[in-house]
């Protein structure tokens, strides 16, 4: 076992020496890697700088902007908030008034019939009554009439004929 101690010896030299080479390698592309993303960065930077040195600009004009639009937009829904109220109460109060309104001209009309027909009663009572006295009057003086002359039909001979025709 001893003569092949030298030989794995040179094996094992020869390991470190290619782990030696493969990490100088590695440690070359990682240092080109680095310095690529180093470039990278730096163009990415210079062309983001400007977009963001552009961006902060305009947040910075638009933001006294914004917060007047956002104060106007709270004063609008204030006075509409406030408008809507009003209306509210002035609505009610119409409709109260309506209410009282309706109520009151349901007395009237309520009142006015009870008249005309009290009236229509007294109309038909005072006219009526005269008019029914009148005609049982003039009924009456009718049918004493025909009892007059039926009388004196039978008083001229035609008495049995005549009793006949109403017995038959």
């Amino acid at each position: 076992m001893e003569s092949w101690m030298p030989y794995l010896i040179g094996v094992i030299t020869l390991a470190l020496v290619l782990q030696c080479i493969f990490l100088i390698a590695m440690f070359v592309a990682f240092r080109r890697a680095s310095q690529r993303v180093e470039q990278i960065a730096t163009e990415l930077q210079g062309r983001i700088n400007p977009i963001l040195s552009r961006v902060q600009t305009l947040v910075d004009e638009v933001q006294p902007r914004i917060a007047t639009l956002v104060n106007d937009v709270a004063e609008v829904t204030r006075v509409a908030r406030t408008q809507a109220q009003h209306a509210d109460r002035v609505v009610s109060e119409a409709l109260e008034r309506v209410r009282l309104q309706l109520g009151h001209m349901d007395q009237i009309l309520t009142g006015t019939l009870e008249t005309v027909e009290d009236t229509g009663m007294k109309l038909k009572r005072t006219v009526l009554a005269p008019v029914r006295s009148v005609t049982a009057m003039v009924r009456g003086i009718q049918t004493g009439l025909e009892f007059y002359r039926g009388r004196r039909r039978q008083v001229d001979g035609s008495g049995e004929q005549q009793d006949e025709s109403l017995f038959i």
